[in-house]
């Protein structure tokens, strides 16, 4: 419990490409009021693979590379490299370089970088990086912001019904908590309760919840308290959003809560999923489940997630 998880980087993934817009309307308005949201939004994976197929990356939660249109100028496309670097990096500036530089070599256009700082270091706020030869310099600039910076704008969180303020709080709040987990265990219910309050749908509700759950982790003895106080709550209420999950058998334990998780982000995705399939994925070792809750990401329709279990089950 004493440490930020950064095993695997799907809830941010899932987050930033089912609120792309909310998030650089929150962590980068300037940004965000050049973008001509009327147009569509492409995620290059397949390109950022080509920019990064060897890298020495670190320990991150995501990267994206996004396509964007501007307002003026209906030629010009603008690419967003988002990078959330979870610990301090001595070569993190370098990096942040030598991805544009590649960007540029594919696209033959720099790329806006931005970069979300989510380590636990004040005075650590890398933003260029510098090169000087005799007779020649270059300076390279990115944007970035630190999620610690949040700690003194509580109040305007609180105010936000931008889905990432739930995530500056939920961030904010684990590291805040690390030394009790009767604290932690309080904020987190008060968080979830949040997500309620704010008039959020079940599927907003859901996708939010997975990032909080993921990041404000608990110990056993007090995972089922949380749980149990959670239901009372979405009984009392009358929208059994989250806890309607036990249904498909959703259990908190570690193994089952991986397969659980999966299953309701696929339920959630197509609906209703066949008993077959549902024990085609029950069977899946953990490093494969971990492998489809990164996959289901990209997937658009149940016969992706057959194809899929083809492929990986046995």
């Amino acid at each position: 419990m004493t440490k930020i998880r950064a095993d695997e980087d799907s809830p941010w993934k899932l987050l930033l490409r089912k609120y792309f817009r909310e998030a650089i309307e929150f962590f980068f308005p300037t940004i965000a009021h050049l973008i001509d949201w009327t147009k569509a939004v492409e995620f290059l994976d397949t390109e950022f693979q080509k920019i990064t197929p060897d890298a020495e990356i670190g320990k991150r939660f995501a990267d994206q590379l996004v396509k964007v249109q501007l307002k003026k100028g209906k030629a010009l496309i603008l690419l967003i490299h988002l990078e959330i670097q979870a610990v301090p990096e001595k070569n993190f500036p370098e990096r942040m370089f030598i991805y544009a530089i590649r960007i540029f070599e594919l696209f033959h256009q720099l790329p806006v970088s931005l970069a979300i700082l989510c380590d636990g270091k004040k005075d650590w706020r890398p933003s260029a990086y510098s090169l000087t030869t005799p007779g020649s310099a270059l300076q390279f600039d990115f944007t970035a912001v630190k999620l610690l910076d949040y700690e003194t704008q509580w109040s305007q969180l609180e105010q936000s019904r931008n889905p990432f303020a739930v995530v500056v709080m939920s961030h904010l709040k684990t590291r805040e908590t690390k030394g009790s987990a009767i604290d932690r265990k309080a904020w987190k219910l008060r968080l979830v309760k949040r997500l309620y309050e704010l008039g959020y749908s079940r599927s907003e509700v859901l996708n939010l919840f997975r990032f909080v759950d993921w990041v404000m982790i608990l110990p056993e003895g007090l995972k089922r308290t949380f749980w149990d106080e959670l239901k009372t709550y979405e009984e009392d209420r009358k929208m059994p959003y989250i806890t309607s999950v036990e249904e498909i058998g959703y259990d908190r334990g570690l193994e089952q809560g991986e397969r659980s998780l999966a299953l309701l982000l696929l339920n959630h995705k197509f609906g209703q999923i066949p008993d077959r399939t549902i024990d085609q994925i029950k069977a899946l070792s953990i490093p494969k489940i971990e492998s489809l809750s990164k996959a289901l990401l990209d997937f658009n329709a149940i016969e992706d997630l057959t194809t899929w279990l083809k492929t990986h089950s046995g």
